[in-house]
């Protein structure tokens, strides 16, 4: 085919894409024509092209815009949810219709009608008084219950598995919210890079109808690494090996090692090696058993600890973006600070409920996210119990397409009998670094205990905010300000201290994520130099 030919069947086939786009915007009386040298483009054959082209001239009269007269889907299930737009008196766009339909057979769904279908449709234009009618006729089909769960044999994962994690109500009414439940625990395994529900059918004699499962298994190891550096806090450097498929029933075995503080500031170098064992659908589907064991030591400042800590507990699914977790764990810590030289071995009761409702978890444009935890503990050598809990919230959002304003905020409290001498180091609480107050040295702000000495603090509390700014398709600005505070009473009012930091940011978005670059000054308490960098990918929160 030679470029006219290419040319005229081109202009042909802008007929049918210009009406598309005609009847999406509700103008159904269009006049549309198409001029190659002045002759029809619709009267030319394709393979008889003219030896030479001029000019191609396209020229559209839209007529006027139809709306709605008549707007009907039929029969309608009870809780069916039709778009706004399909309505008498809306603008007839194609697209409604189409919507319409959708909504339609996902009632009937929804109502325990798995085998729902569009079975005709009624549309006429009416052009004097610009008005469509539009009927879609639906066949709900029989109503099920669900059956079995079928998948093809030889993935991975074992069978008996694959049916625990999916957890199919085998008996109940069918439900697309159930099938949409099942596909996210299949996902959440980690085991299934491609997961596809589906019920071709047909319904048995009894009232079943099966489901089928199209499962993609992922490759069972992953190797991963990471870094940031800050001008107070050094380099930190992370690496992890994952094992998602280890005892072939979707069990996932991560090894995590890091080492930060490397050239930091003040203190020494933090090394971190931990394990973690989860097991899926234990006790219900949407239940995770997890296994943890970690060793730790943190040469800080103000504090130097060495810490063996191991855990048993579950983490419940509430929702998609609802998790819960408890455990019992066991800790062996050793303490040396401004209190002296302190061993501790404690008995945990770790506990918390996170809600993530972000985005994006590196670049959230909109959104909330929200941390509560709580651990009760208790040394072996003090009967009296404490509580630490935590806070950590976060809100997003997006005003247009180039401005996002965050917020986070953050608690902490120690409450109970026990006093300062009394707490493991690392359980206090400290402000200052990338993390809490931007500008300031890492973990600059604790609790002062006279004399001059200082160690970690019962009560904290953190506010940032940030201004988001796209300033062209990669590049980005984000003015910050970072306030913190800590003292020494349980809650964060009274003798504690407050500092702040601001700054400006830029932002480079690599893809999968922004590549993040701050800079930020003390503006309030005593910074022990003029200006800090933060180096990391993600945003800051």
């Amino acid at each position: 085919m030679d470029d006219n030919e290419e040319l005229i069947a081109a202009a042909q086939a802008d007929y049918r894409r210009l009406l598309g786009t005609l009847y999406a915007e509700g103008y159904y009386g269009a006049v549309i024509r198409i001029l190659v040298d002045g002759r029809e483009a619709a009267d030319l054959a394709p393979f008889d092209a003219p030896e030479r082209i001029e000019r191609i001239d396209i020229r559209v009269e839209p007529g006027p815009r139809f709306s709605f007269g008549t707007a009907e889907v039929a029969p309608r299930a009870p809780a069916t949810a039709l778009p706004e737009g399909f309505a008498p008196g809306q603008r007839a766009r194609s697209g409604a219709i189409r919507d319409a339909a959708r909504a339609g057979i996902a009632g009937w769904r929804l109502a325990g009608h798995p085998l729902a279908t569009v079975t005709g449709q009624e549309i006429s234009a009416h052009h004097p008084s610009a008005t469509l009618d539009a009927r879609i006729l639906l066949d709900p089909g029989e109503r099920a219950r669900f059956g079995t769960l079928r998948f093809p044999m030889g993935g991975a994962v074992r069978a008996e598995r694959i049916r625990q994690i999916a957890g199919l109500p085998s008996g109940e009414v069918f439900s697309t919210e159930v099938l949409d439940r099942m596909a996210t625990r299949l996902r959440r395994s980690g085991a299934f890079g491609a997961v596809a529900l589906n019920t071709p059918g047909p319904v048995t004699p009894e009232g079943l109808i099966d489901v089928q499962a199209e499962l993609a298994d992922r490759p069972p190891r992953r190797l991963g690494f990471g870094g940031e550096i800050a001008s107070t806090e050094g380099l930190a450097l992370t690496g992890y090996w994952l094992h998602r498929n280890l005892l072939g029933g979707a069990e996932r075995l991560r090894l995590d090692a890091a080492v930060s503080e490397i050239g930091g500031a003040a203190g020494g170098m933090d090394f971190e090696l931990k394990g973690e064992f989860t097991r899926p659908a234990t006790f219900t589907p949407d239940t995770d058993l997890r296994f943890f064991l970690g060793a730790e030591r943190r040469d800080e400042p103000d504090f130097r600890t060495d810490t063996l800590r191991g855990e048993a507990g579950v983490v419940h699914h509430f929702s998609d973006r609802l998790e819960g977790r408890l455990a019992l764990g066991l800790e062996q810590t050793r303490s040396r600070d401004d209190f002296g030289k302190r061993n501790f071995t404690l008995l945990l009761l770790p506990s918390g409920l996170r809600w993530d409702g972000r985005d994006n978890a590196l670049d959230a444009t909109r959104g909330i996210y929200a941390d509560l935890g709580l651990t009760p503990f208790v040394d072996r050598q003090d009967t009296a119990p404490s509580l630490r809990l935590t806070f950590d919230g976060r809100t997003y959002q997006s005003l247009g397409e180039r401005l996002v304003l965050a917020a986070r905020g953050q608690l902490g409290s120690i409450a109970g009998v026990a006093d300062l001498d009394q707490i493991p180091a690392d359980f206090l609480f400290f402000s200052g670094g990338g993390g809490t107050v931007r500008g300031h040295d890492f973990q600059e702000l604790g609790a002062e205990i006279g004399g001059g000495r200082e160690v970690g603090g019962r009560a904290f509390a953190a506010l940032s905010l940030e201004a988001r700014v796209r300033v062209s398709g990669r590049i980005g600005v984000v003015p910050f300000l970072d306030l913190g505070y800590v003292g020494p009473e349980q809650f964060p009012y009274g003798d504690g201290d407050w500092h702040a930091g601001a700054g400006l940011g830029l932002r480079y978005d690599i893809g999968i994520a922004p590549l993040r670059f701050d800079v930020a000054v003390p503006v309030r308490g005593e910074g022990s130099r003029p200006v800090a960098f933060y180096i990391g990918i993600g945003q800051a929160f």
